[in-house]
């Protein structure tokens, strides 16, 4: 007898191949969706573009990246990317175009989420990075400028390394 963990093993094709007790032997876990926001914050310092990055807490020092956060209900994405970029960095930026999304699963606590994070390329308005309201200040250990130019080789996920390279290529094409 087949478990039905071994069937979704084998793949699709024998899962459309085997059926028990006129059911299907194999399944498919749900998997729970998310849908985020977040901001690639630029600005000029001594003649060079830098991009505001994070160490969120808990994680190693050296590993930086973009300041994101949940879409809260009846939000706009826009939006959460502008308040997380504030609440992450301590700035404040304005909008200037969408970069992007980024997708990826991950597993916590046992449970598989699909996660799609949207970037949102903002130009520095105000504020001084470090400054960070007291009710978000536990989630980032530390906040730094970085050279945008850098940026794609600095950043610790894949994802944002590509929307820091698109950041960079939009800087570039239409000096922000």
């Amino acid at each position: 007898m087949w478990s039905a963990r071994r069937v979704y093993r084998l793949g699709s094709w024998l899962c459309k191949q085997v059926w028990i007790r006129w059911s299907p032997l194999c399944y498919k876990p749900a998997v729970k969706r998310e849908f985020s926001a977040g901001g690639v914050l630029v600005r000029r310092l001594k003649g060079e573009w830098v991009l505001a990055a994070i160490r969120p807490a808990g994680k190693k020092p050296g590993l930086w990246a973009l300041p994101k956060g949940n879409i809260a209900p009846s939000e706009d994405p826009r939006e959460t990317a502008l308040r997380e970029v504030h609440e992450e960095t301590g700035a404040h930026g304005r909008l200037v175009e969408k970069l992007g999304d980024v997708r990826y699963t991950y597993t916590w606590a046992g449970e598989r989420i699909f996660k799609i994070v949207s970037f949102f390329l903002l130009r520095y308005a105000s504020g001084r990075l470090g400054d960070l309201p007291p009710e978000t200040a536990h989630e980032v250990d530390e906040v730094r400028w970085l050279p945008l130019d850098e940026a794609p080789k600095l950043l610790a996920y894949g994802g944002e390394r590509q929307m820091a390279e698109k950041a960079l290529a939009s800087v570039r094409e239409r000096a922000v």
